[in-house]
This record gives structure tokens, C-alpha cells and sequence, in this order.
């Protein structure tokens, strides 16, 4: 059957904002009948909330934090074999998204282990030092300067990925940069929820390098970002190369939901009603309206 290309983009991008089924800045959208991918949340009902991607279970343990004020931070889902993360996952509203909490000193006090995470998971001692690599952020310290607590828990070592400075004072900030800055535009009017999802490809072996201590080091870096506004959603992804990269200008990186589903292999938004689901994450990417150049 021949499309009109024209027509059926237009029909995507009306329905990219369609409005969903429920939704708050804690738990998002209730699960419905129509999610054949949802996660499991008999077994967590965090597992259910809008910014978690689809679990991949099979040795990948999920770590959930709170911060002491009873909010949930962020979660982490941790590769137990490969003593790397996956992705970490948060939301960023009004609520959470300002403040000016003492950022944790990491360079006296070193970056904490996990509590989470069991002692024989853990490595013996941090294996980002000496390995001319940054400790790079996946949730960011920036984003949660609510309370000192909240910004220490994002340097607990199951939350960073070895990154080039370069890259990790570069690009990367400039890209978190630009995710906060959606959250916060219009004094917070432009978007109730900012659900964000981050991380470094380590899943197919051609998708990254060991080096010593047997510490992964991405090959690419990602960002799967979704807009709520009025029960209203967008969506769209961040794909970059772990390069030496200062870059500022983020537009050529932007790509759908689905493209970025395509490039990690891991299923972003799942909670989300299929027909939804994927009606958004086909969305073509709008730079002016994410404000990219």
C-alpha cells in the first residue's frame, strides 16, 4: 500500500501528544491491558513508573535509591558478571529539579560503593583511578541538588561509566546541560515530568572495551528523554560516540525513541500503553521544539 509520507508524518506528530491514560510526578502512567511489555511490578511497583526502560532480568540487578526525605532519586540496573551498569533512570520536575545543596566532595572523599549492591558484586576498590578516565556521571550530580543526601547518592560507583574528560566535561555536559534546561524552561511550564533514562552501550561486546581490572568502557553513550505536559507527551533520544568531543551544538544527535530502541537494544518507555508507546517513539525528532541547535 502506497502512504502519503506528508500526511502520515503530520498523523504521527498529532498523535506523539495524545493524552495518556494517568499520570503524577511520582508513579506517571497507570499500566493498562493493552502494555504487553510492561514490567512485572508484582515484584517492585517502582518497576511500573514512566522513567523505567524494559528490565532485562538474567543476571542484571535493579538498585533502587531514596534519598533520606523518602523521594525516589534514581534507579540503576547493574550487570553482575560485568560489574557495569546498564542505565539509570530518574524523573525531574519543579519539585526536584532546583535547589542548591552542597555538591558531595569526591576529590577528598572518594566515590562511595553502592550500599545496595552486595560486597561480592562489588569491586575490591574503584577502578576508575589510574585508568585515565573520568568517573562520568549517568544521573548527574547538577540534577539533584535538592538535598546534600540525594547528590551523594549519584556518586556511588554503580552510577558512572568511564568517560574521556573530554567527552565527560564536553558533549556529555553540554547534553545534560540541555536535558535540565527542558525541565526547568518557561519556569517550569513547558513540561510537568522530564522522564529520562541514560547510560553507555555494554550489552554486544563490539559495543565497548575492557580494560584493566576488567572495567567496561562504552563505545556510545545514550539519553532517552520523555516530555509530560498536561497528560501530553514527547519523546526523543540522545546517540552520541565516546569520543574526545566538546561539541555544542546537540541537534545531530538527536533521534527517535525507536531509533535509539534500535541502536541499544533496550526497550525505553515500556510502561507506556503499546499503541501509545509507539506511536510516540516514532515521532520525528522537532530541534526547535526541544530548543536544540
Amino acid at each position: 500500500m502506497i502512504f502519503n509520507t506528508n500526511k502520515l508524518i503530520g498523523l504521527l506528530v498529532i498523535a506523539a501528544t495524545l493524552t495518556a491514560c494517568s499520570s503524577d510526578d511520582e508513579t506517571g502512567v497507570k499500566q493498562s491491558a493493552d502494555n504487553a511489555n510492561a514490567n512485572d511490578v508484582s515484584v517492585k511497583t517502582e518497576y511500573g513508573r514512566m522513567e523505567f526502560p524494559r528490565l532485562k532480568g538474567n543476571g542484571n540487578r535493579v538498585l533502587i535509591h531514596y534519598s533520606d526525605d523518602g523521594q525516589l532519586n534514581y534507579a540503576v540496573e547493574w550487570n553482575e558478571a560485568k560489574k557495569s551498569q546498564r542505565w539509570s533512570c530518574y524523573q525531574l520536575y519543579k519539585k526536584n529539579a532546583g535547589g542548591n545543596a552542597t555538591r558531595y566532595d569526591a576529590y577528598n572523599n572518594g566515590y562511595p560503593q553502592d550500599p545496595l549492591l552486595p560486597t561480592f558484586l562489588r569491586f575490591a576498590f574503584d577502578p576508575f583511578n589510574g585508568s585515565n578516565y573520568d568517573h562520568g556521571h549517568i544521573c548527574p550530580s547538577a540534577d539533584r541538588r535538592y538535598s546534600a543526601n540525594a547528590n551523594y547518592q549519584t556518586f556511588f560507583l554503580t552510577n558512572m561509566q568511564p568517560q574521556y574528560h573530554e567527552f565527560n566535561a564536553g558533549v556529555w555536559l553540554n547534553m545534560e546541560n540541555a536535558v535540565r534546561d527542558i525541565a526547568r524552561r518557561n519556569n517550569y511550564k513547558f513540561c510537568d515530568t522530564l522522564y529520562i533514562c541514560k547510560g553507555g552501550t555494554i550489552d554486544r561486546p563490539t559495543d565497548y572495551t575492557t580494560i584493566r581490572q576488567n572495567l567496561l568502557v562504552p563505545k556510545y553513550f545514550f539519553m532517552a528523554i520523555m516530555r509530560v505536559k498536561d497528560g501530553q507527551y514527547n519523546a526523543m533520544g540522545f546517540w552520541v560516540s565516546h569520543e574526545k568531543n566538546k561539541d555544542t551544538k546537540l541537534a545531530k544527535y538527536a533521534v527517535t525513541i525507536k531509533e535509539l530502541e534500535e541502536k541499544t537494544g533496550i526497550d525505553f518507555f515500556c510502561n507506556l500503553p503499546d499503541n501509545r508507546e509507539q506511536v510516540i517513539e516514532s515521532a520525528a525528532v522537532n530541534a526547535n521544539f526541544w530548543g536544540l541547535k
